[in-house]
């Protein structure tokens, strides 16, 4: 039995009618923009100005002299471009010294964030043990109280143990936080519990198991936890105040508040704080835009060998 080939040309023209028709109209109502979402646009952009304002006029200010920053403070292009508030910061403070430092303790801090707050989200999230529902609810009351109203606790536990004004003290202390293990938790719950089954069956230990299989699948976490571990780190003030009293070791934040309060010379010396200022922020923007992208990747995960 044998199609017709009359009626299979026609079929073949109405298909090819029909496609070439059909999506016709889908072009029509996707080819314009709506009044809704020019609007919205139009929010976002205006939003993003008023946000990125001050970061630009914080760049010019640092490149101005100072009657050109006294006269436009607003102005987002010097009348006369100069370097010298940048040549006077390291010339004239202890601004690499308060880079190595600040340095020294976000490097040290970050690392363990990464390894301690995945090994204590770990625990939560896998090991039963007896006050598992006791140890979670206080880490959240931790993540409850101000970092403000443990200052002084934290003051005179440092000055008990000996540890005060070190980097000693200034680093152990912000080995990790409660944010980040809660973060890691979260994420380990999500990771179906029948590979690391697999991989007790190979005899595998918990650790092992933990460190071969389960936080290679866990790098988008991480590496949410070492921005926010890096940008903490590097911009925490409060507890470097109450930890060290000792010029050697002052933070780039402690330092640039000092700037701020007029160490250097008298006047409103903006372009000096703002070129500090400008300086501090690089080394954050360097990590997130280096990390960015890993934590958008969620395809990577634990391959047996």
């Amino acid at each position: 039995m044998t199609a017709d080939p009359v009626s299979g040309n026609a079929g073949d023209l109405v298909a090819a009618e029909l496609s070439t028709r059909a999506p016709q109209p889908r072009r029509s109502r996707e080819g314009g923009i709506g009044t809704g979402t020019l609007v919205t646009y139009g929010i976002l952009i205006l939003v993003a100005l008023v946000y990125i304002f001050p970061f630009l006029v914080q760049v010019a200010t640092s490149f101005k002299t100072e009657p050109d920053a006294a006269a436009n403070p607003l102005s987002l292009i010097p009348e006369t471009w100069s370097s010298a508030a940048y040549g006077r910061l390291f010339q004239n403070s202890d601004f690499p010294l308060w880079i190595r430092n600040s340095l020294i303790v976000t490097l040290a801090d970050t690392a363990g964030r990464v390894f301690f707050n995945s090994l204590a989200g770990y625990a939560l999230a896998r090991l039963e043990f007896r006050g598992l529902g006791l140890v979670f609810s206080l880490l959240v009351g931790v993540m409850a109280v101000p970092g403000v109203v443990l200052l002084i606790p934290k003051f005179l536990v440092l000055n008990t143990l000996g540890i005060y004004d070190s980097y000693v003290g200034m680093i152990v202390p912000l080995l990790a936080d409660a944010a980040g293990v809660f973060i890691m938790k979260n994420f380990f719950e999500s990771i179906p519990k029948s590979v690391e089954e697999q991989a007790k069956i190979d005899g595998a230990s918990t650790f092992r198991t933990f460190w071969s299989i389960v936080l290679p699948m866990a790098t988008p976490a991480l590496m949410t936890i070492v921005i926010l571990s890096f940008q903490g780190s590097w911009n925490e003030m409060n507890h470097f105040i109450v930890s060290t009293q000792s010029p050697e070791l002052t933070t780039l934040t402690k330092g640039v508040a000092q700037l701020a309060s007029g160490q250097l010379s008298q006047g409103t010396q903006y372009p000096l704080k703002l070129a500090a200022a400008a300086l501090m922020t690089v080394p954050v923007a360097i990590v997130f835009f280096a990390f960015q992208r890993r934590i958008m990747n969620t395809s990577s995960g634990a391959v047996k060998g």
